[in-house]
């Protein structure tokens, strides 16, 4: 009888989804808090769409070194100080006084979260064996999405409640009892960790991917791989769609049809519920289809599904005459959208392997600088056009990009120190 396997490598996978539960409870409060602090501070749209888009160019620029810091000096200490770091600025937007201290907070609050998903990756190309890393990752990007979701209409009600700035105050002061509590308990590899049995650190080493001799890839041997580059371009169409779903789809279905707060929440919410289904849809999907022998096919099929349902729920948003029925197709669009969040990072330790933290941030930046583009997007197109019609038409053809990018990537082909 085969020995049964331990399985306290799992309370990786719980503590990196509470940190990607925290990490979205904080990025999507100041949507909800979105008309109260224009009323307060007197901000425009477009004034609030250049704070919108602070977080995503700070979250941008920083994702590279972010990852690249984890990779060199272990993902313990980095990731606790960028979690002290974007709760310290989570805390500090609640004491914004005029514009530019806004986006100050904002894009030092994106720069503080940009480190964590490359170094939740980089921890997870040591703590999860291979078989598994599909679910994982779709277990990972689950909580964004749930704390997004169940933080739209919380945030909504206790606006009502205590006012805007304190629920900014409340959740910096979470963040920072929550990095105490992951430098005590997280080690960088399973190697290290007193509570995992000898049985389950050896299952883990013999199934993880195999580590080379550490070397540091160079920026330009990465940017060299024509797989970083097309997971670079796939990327900015995921993120384009899903930051609208933060940022302004809460304003723009609350003007639209002309809802209250806290059913503006409710809302908007479902689309957020809908990408926590997809990533499970997927992460069981990569999974799947990696046991049965096809690890490239088990990369691409759950991404190419996923950008076709984006194209196809954008569009049809675009004929629906309710809230709901909008929500509804909007829903589908990211359901779609977050069944390519598992492949995409699993592709990235695939190639990236010892530099996946660096070469998972360099696709990060580039999706994230697709969001900094939708925070302005959207107010500029509806200025300049009348019609919120040609921000959705720019969505879905990005989506059809990302499908042509797909079937010419291969995780099968890692990057090399020399060709």
């Amino acid at each position: 009888m085969t020995k049964a396997i331990p399985t306290k490598r799992y309370g990786f996978f719980a503590g990196s989804f509470l940190i990607t539960l925290l990490l979205y409870i904080d990025r999507v409060c100041i949507s909800s808090a979105k008309d109260a602090i224009s009323d307060d501070l007197n901000f425009t749209d477009i004034q609030m769409g250049w704070v919108l888009s602070a977080f995503a160019l700070g979250y941008a620029i920083f994702q590279v070194p972010s990852g690249a810091l984890g990779d060199k000096y272990g993902v313990r200490k980095v990731m606790t100080s960028i979690m002290v770091l974007w709760s310290v600025f989570t805390a500090f937007t609640g004491a914004a006084w005029n514009y530019i201290s806004m986006l100050l907070c904002r894009f030092i609050f994106g720069a503080g979260e940009a480190g964590a998903f490359p170094n939740i990756s980089r921890a997870a190309f040591s703590w999860v064996p291979l078989k598994e890393r599909g679910i994982f990752q779709g277990i990972n990007f689950s909580g964004s999405r749930l704390g997004a979701a169940f933080a739209l209409p919380l945030v909504a009600y206790l606006i009502d409640a205590w006012g805007w700035r304190t629920i900014f105050y409340f959740f910096g002061a979470v963040g920072i009892v929550c990095s105490v509590l992951f430098y005590m308990l997280f080690r960088n590899k399973p190697e290290e960790h007193h509570g995992l049995s000898d049985v389950e650190k050896e299952y883990i080493i013999k199934n993880r991917q195999q580590e080379e001799e550490k070397r540091l890839l160079p920026l330009n041997r990465i940017l060299g791989s024509r797989n970083v580059i097309l997971a670079m371009i796939q990327y900015v169409g995921s993120n384009f769609i899903f930051f609208f779903m933060l940022t302004w789809l809460f304003p723009y279905i609350k003007g639209k049809y002309n809802l209250d707060l806290v059913a503006t929440g409710f809302y908007a919410m479902l689309p957020l519920l809908a990408g926590a289904v997809g990533n499970w849809v997927s992460g069981y999907m990569v999974d799947a289809i990696y046991k049965k022998g096809k690890w490239k096919l088990s990369r691409q099929l759950p991404a190419i599904i996923g950008f076709c349902l984006v194209v196809i729920g954008i569009l049809s948003s675009l004929y629906m005459e309710t809230a709901f029925g909008a929500v509804l197709c909007l829903s589908v669009a990211v359901f779609g959208a977050d069944m390519t969040l598992s492949p995409s990072w699993s592709f990235c330790m695939d190639i990236g392997k010892e530099n996946s933290g660096k070469v998972s941030g360099m696709m990060n930046m580039a999706g994230n600088l697709g969001s900094f583009s939708t925070a302005l997007a959207f107010p500029y197109l509806m200025a300049w056009t009348g019609s919120n019609k040609p921000f959705f038409f720019v969505a879905a053809s990005l989506g059809v990009i990302a499908i042509f990018c797909w079937l010419f990537m291969d995780s099968a082909k890692e990057i090399r120190y020399e060709d």
